[in-house]
């Protein structure tokens, strides 16, 4: 795989070697930022209808995260899927120029600040397209060959865009991780895998240390973890999958939980920068937020990793 280069075509460090040296910060959920803006997300499509309707907001958002320490941006192609925007009448050159344009879209926003980051092509699972919350359940009843040809048109169009890393994110079963591990074959970008996790399983319930095993030895994956959970469950999942040998990536919500029925936030934020300390011993070398974790808390962990206490 051949290192990123900067616009000026100087070679630079790719991720992976970020990742030997020491931590690097992602950013936080791009949802709340976008609705902190004053962005309408409750169509189907969530934040990536923003890619046609308000492209601006999203590289705002993304600035936001920059400006608060982050060094990876996530794009806004979670719920990106040719599918998705052909009930919106997008044809598929349509849609797969907008995919890479929230890879173009990060990457302005991260050059705008004149440091080393990265951009990570977002790959949401199956479930997010549907959009009925069954991205925190897995088990469509659909086959991993099937769920791979989902995928790889999608992953195919992010690839092409020229992101640093995708991230195969909120990924709910076993199954749908090694249709993903499938799709990305070949593609010539790395990736990490992050599961959404309750307790010490998968969503679907399966146990974390055989959803983990599946990137053993491939080293396409330059992180394995979880992403989208209570960071109660963050710090146990971290040691679990630091037993695969790769480094670990930990991304957890704020705490509060989703319904999917009344589609919001309920509970109480239990996010807490202090914990990226827990984290850090346990393995991780990827942290930052997911849902309900905005600039400010991307901010305090920026802090704590520049700290002499950690």
């Amino acid at each position: 795989m051949h290192s990123a280069r900067t616009p000026d075509s100087t070679p630079r460090r790719t991720l992976g070697d970020a990742l030997a040296e020491g931590t690097v910060l992602l950013d936080g959920g791009l949802s709340n930022q976008l609705e902190a803006q004053g962005c309408d997300l409750s169509d189907a499509l969530w934040s990536a209808r923003l890619l046609s309707d308000a492209p601006q907001q999203i590289e705002a958002a993304h600035a936001a995260y920059a400006r608060a320490g982050a060094q990876v941006l996530i794009t806004a192609s979670y719920q990106a899927t040719f599918e998705g925007f052909a009930r919106r009448g997008i044809g598929r050159a349509g849609a797969a120029e907008l995919m890479a344009a929230s890879v173009e879209s990060a990457r302005r926003a991260g050059a705008e600040t004149g440091r080393e980051l990265w951009v990570a092509a977002s790959v949401g699972p199956y479930g997010a397209m549907l959009a009925d919350g069954s991205e925190y359940r897995g088990r469509y009843g659909l086959t991993v060959r099937e769920l791979e040809r989902f995928h790889r048109p999608r992953a195919e169009a992010l690839a092409g865009a020229g992101p640093d890393v995708m991230a195969l994110e909120t990924v709910p079963d076993i199954d749908e991780a090694e249709a993903l591990l499938r799709a990305v074959e070949g593609l010539g970008v790395p990736v990490w895998l992050s599961y959404s996790v309750d307790g010490d399983r998968t969503r679907a319930g399966q146990p974390l240390e055989e959803a983990f095993a599946l990137v053993s030895g491939v080293d396409q994956v330059v992180a394995v973890g979880v992403n989208c959970c209570d960071p109660a469950d963050a710090g146990r999942a971290v040691e679990m999958a630091a037993a695969t040998g790769k480094p670990v990536v930990v991304y957890p919500n704020s705490g509060e939980e989703w319904g999917a029925g009344g589609r919001g936030w309920t509970g109480k934020g239990t996010f807490e920068a202090g914990r990226v300390r827990e984290w850090q011993r346990a393995g991780a070398r990827l942290v930052g937020g997911c849902c309900r974790v905005g600039p400010s808390d991307i901010a305090a962990l920026a802090g704590r990793l520049a700290s002499s206490e950690v």
